[in-house]
């Protein structure tokens, strides 16, 4: 339904000084800036849950959680909620005003003005919306909407994910998802980092593991070029040879021309030659199209492709960052990274987000300590601006999830060697682990959460990891047998935060490279920031999900990403 009558506007130096923060200490309640309504965060958010509003007359849009008519279907309740905040306002609609039908459907957008009244006595709300005008209405087929009013499971909600954001965890998730994403930026600006945007595309393999997304055009060019030759097929030899003679013949009277002809003859019979000549040369280039991927002794030749070289989908944005860090000193990147890993565990997605640091003139020491402080930076960030979010969790997922992040920020990490942690995992008695300890392995879920679990009930910082399980640009330690790596672990997830001081030692990484079996072209570049002005340096990547899982509670990491892709799934 759309309302003849415009909206009214609220006043110009209303609009003009709205903010998007809580005005709690104000009888008045904010406009949004940029849109012609009331955020119900800054009614229903308030101390006194929006009692002291009313009186006032606001303009609210929202998506309709539940409605009811009332009265023999003279008025309605609708529960409206607009994603501000996890709170609904309850909205009250007279018949008068508007048709009940076609707003009390869940899932239906209303966008409405009308008179903040307080309540009767003994109801749960502190204050109510009574509606004066409809001024947009979005119905919704009841029969026909996929997300029905009933309690559903966030495994089917991944069926929906264009719709699932209007469930009240999803929501929740995603403003949990911003908060931290305010923090991480508000984190490192603080402490003069530069935010650098690293390439999404890259032809170096920064984890050296091989599990990347091929980016090529070469399959759709080949595509092309077989449907081209089924239309247009190459010249047969017969063609070829007849153009051949036609170039002959043409060059002879040339020749004959030159020495009897004038001037202009001969120009004419040049140029004819000239056709003949271009004509053979697309012949001979076209008979050597042949479908197919292009191949150089017996490879696929990448010469041929968009970026004339094999390119990837980033596994991390660390080797490019590093660049900026030796000139810049403190950067960070934050955004997507890939990995083709076939893996359909709830702790896995083709495409994540990372947070990467890297800090120059700084050792192993300089990089706990930024881990340690930034991760306790982005749970006291969530108790103090995510905390109604936070408590929906607790009621819904994980009852300790609040006394978790409080944990975090209050208690300092213990930071162990490895060596010392897997002789802690040796000596355990009371448990049998599915993946045997021993020095050597890299550590698995289930031995990083006993350590944080149960062994020290807090996070741990475990450093000094052996070469052989860790990346080619990790320090070499003095004994030759660890490198300069740690991991912060902490209860629920396991390894939140992975980082290292780098080989800052051009002979040292050149080395590393070479024993890993990669090849040194690819990193050619990254061996002159070791030429060029090397410098001790460090960083890590905080796998950005892996934090909203800590956070949340949420048992799969499919559920506190938009857009999840695994294997089998990249839905929208």
């Amino acid at each position: 339904m759309l309302d003849d009558d415009a909206s009214p506007s609220p006043p110009i130096h209303q609009m003009a000084t709205a903010t998007l923060t809580d005005n709690s200490d104000s009888s008045i309640v904010p406009w949004c800036q940029f849109s012609r309504r009331v955020l119900i965060r800054s009614i229903v958010c308030r101390p006194d849950g929006g009692a002291a509003l009313a009186g006032q007359n606001v303009t609210v849009g929202g998506w309709v959680k539940t409605g009811r008519e009332q009265g023999k279907g003279t008025f309605a309740f609708l529960e409206l909620n607009d994603g501000s905040c996890s709170a609904n306002l309850q909205v009250i609609v007279d018949g008068k005003v508007a048709p009940l039908g076609q707003l009390v459907p869940t899932g239906t957008c209303v966008h409405v003005e009308g008179e903040l009244k307080k309540p009767p006595e003994g109801t749960k709300q502190s204050v109510e919306l009574r509606v004066e005008k409809v001024l947009d209405v979005g119905p919704v087929d009841p029969a026909k909407y996929p997300l029905p009013k009933t309690k559903l499971t966030l495994e089917f909600l991944r069926d929906f994910v264009h719709l699932r954001p209007r469930t009240n965890t999803i929501s929740a998730v995603a403003r949990i998802r911003n908060a931290l994403a305010y923090a991480t930026h508000t984190f490192f600006q603080k402490h003069g980092f530069i935010y650098v945007h690293t390439p999404i595309i890259t032809t170096s393999d920064c984890e050296g593991a091989g599990e990347m997304f091929q980016v090529t055009t070469l399959l759709t060019d080949a595509e092309k070029l077989e449907k081209e030759l089924k239309q247009n097929p190459p010249p047969s030899e017969a063609e070829r040879e007849a153009a051949k003679l036609l170039v002959k013949e043409k060059g002879d009277d040339v020749s004959q021309l030159k020495s009897e002809a004038n001037k202009e003859e001969i120009t004419a019979s040049v140029a004819e030659l000239s056709r003949a000549k271009e004509n053979l040369e697309r012949l001979e280039e076209r008979s050597k199209l042949k479908p197919g991927l292009p191949e150089k002794d017996g490879k696929i030749d990448y010469s041929h492709d968009f970026f004339a070289r094999q390119a990837f989908l980033t596994v991390s944005g660390q080797l490019q960052v590093e660049g900026f860090a030796c000139a810049l000193s403190s950067v960070y990147t934050f955004g997507p990274t890939f990995r083709a890993e076939h893996s359909h565990t709830s702790r896995h997605l083709a495409e994540f987000w990372m947070v990467e640091p890297e800090i120059a003139f700084a050792d192993l020491e300089d990089d706990m300590n930024c881990a340690e402080a930034y991760v306790k930076f982005l749970c006291q960030w969530l108790l103090e601006n995510c905390l109604d979010d936070m408590k929906f969790m607790v009621e819904n997922f994980d009852k300790a999830a609040i006394d978790r992040l409080k944990m975090v920020t209050l208690t300092p990490f213990e930071r162990i060697s490895y060596t010392h942690a897997v002789k802690l995992l040796e000596s355990v008695t009371d448990k049998k682990f599915e993946n045997k300890v021993e020095w050597g392995i890299d550590l698995s879920s289930e031995h990083e959460r006993y350590l944080t679990e149960i062994i020290f009930k807090k996070p741990v910082i475990v450093y000094n990891y052996p070469k052989g399980i860790k990346a080619f640009y990790m320090r070499l330690n003095d004994d030759m047998k660890t490198v300069a790596a740690m991991d912060v672990l902490v209860p629920k997830v396991g390894e939140l935060v992975g980082g290292s001081q780098r080989e800052e030692r051009y002979e040292a990484i050149q080395k590393r490279i070479l024993e890993m079996g990669l090849p040194l072209e690819p990193y050619e570049w990254y061996l002159d920031l070791r030429r060029y002005g090397t410098i001790k340096h460090c960083g890590f990547g905080l796998g950005f999900e892996r934090m909203v899982l800590f956070a949340t509670g949420i048992d799969n990491i499919r559920d506190v990403i938009p857009f999840p892709r695994y294997p089998g799934r990249a839905d929208l």
